[in-house]
């Protein structure tokens, strides 16, 4: 089969485009005319470089595709409202899905976020069926990610486009040149990370979502989506398993919730003010204290998706930033 993997750069996109190679695909990566794809050294595919805000770069790039793994987006959370990040999410998702429409493609897989559901408990997590929630965070890139969402489910139901969404929590992995979420990873390793707050996430390895992502192009129901999760932790929990791996001492501090949303608060003035980006805004303030914990149990039913120690995960992503100099 013959993929196309937009965002291939990225952390996922990584992964997913070596899995896709393991399994004997031919790949096309789509990916931005800036991007010196450094994670993506070495590897047997072929380069489209564009803007899938722009067709014409989509066309090229998709062109004798059976497939797309669509995974690029602006995951920008400051400014907290951004006409960018909507415009990439939600329009570049549609030129995608009108490119991937006119070749006719067989399977169409949208790596969507977690966060466009309901957020549950440890002992009630949330799943596919627990309705949207987060827009009361007032952050585009949640509400654009849910929206672009949306418009996958309606081609899939109104004009039987062959579509299905992937939906990953929050991952750790190699591979992430950005970086990201292995931001945490760093800061505990270099002591930055003294304290922790009241709230938790959906850890997940970025291999586990790749597998179920490439499962998808064969396995699942067209217009469902599939929670790719992993293990409820707190960031109590989650930080000291970090340190725990990486054999350093953990943070001792609990956050109380006021003091570190009044921080946000204070730290998006000042941003506002002074045109900067704050190290944690207001929004993600109240991010960091809510429990975001999600069930994989579909994904793992119907997409065979693996269940990996996070501690491997995070021993990957450590070993990967060392050897490329992270750290």
């Amino acid at each position: 089969m013959k993929v196309l993997v937009t965002g291939a750069d990225g952390l996922l996109g990584s992964n997913a485009v070596r899995e896709l190679l393991k399994r004997g695909h031919e790949v096309n990566v789509f990916i931005l005319p800036n991007s010196n794809a450094t994670s993506l050294n070495g590897l047997a595919i072929k380069k489209h470089f564009g803007n899938i805000l722009k067709p014409a770069d989509i066309a090229t790039a998709i062109e004798g595709c059976d497939a797309v793994i669509h995974i690029a987006a602006n995951t920008s959370v400051w400014p907290r409202r951004s006409e960018i990040v909507r415009r990439v999410n939600i329009e570049g998702t549609q030129n995608i899905i009108d490119a991937a429409m006119k070749v006719g493609v067989k399977r169409f897989v949208h790596i969507g976020s977690a966060s466009s559901f309901g957020m549950g408990t440890k002992e009630s997590p949330g799943d596919e069926n627990t309705p949207f929630a987060g827009g009361k965070y007032g952050l585009d890139y949640v509400d654009s990610k849910y929206e672009g969402q949306l418009l996958v489910l309606k081609y899939a139901k109104e004009y039987n486009f062959p579509a299905l969404i992937v939906t990953p929590t929050f991952m750790f992995g190699p591979y992430d040149s950005k970086p990201g979420s292995g931001k945490i990873i760093l800061a505990i390793k270099q002591k930055k990370m003294p304290a922790f707050t009241g709230g938790g996430k959906n850890f997940v390895f970025s291999k586990d979502v790749a597998t179920a992502a490439v499962n998808a192009l064969t396995m699942g129901r067209i217009g469902e989506c599939y929670v790719a999760g992993g293990h409820n932790l707190s960031y109590k929990e989650m930080s000291h398993l970090v340190a725990e791996v990486l054999q350093v001492s953990p943070p001792r501090i609990k956050v109380p919730d006021i003091f570190i949303k009044t921080v946000g608060w204070l730290s998006t003035l000042a941003g506002r003010l002074f045109n900067i980006e704050p190290k944690v805004s207001y929004a993600m303030a109240k991010v960091a204290c809510d429990g975001q914990y999600f069930t994989a149990r579909k994904a793992i039913e119907e997409l065979d998706m693996p269940q990996t120690d996070i501690r491997i995960a995070v021993k990957e992503a450590h070993d990967w930033f060392k050897e490329s100099g992270y750290c």
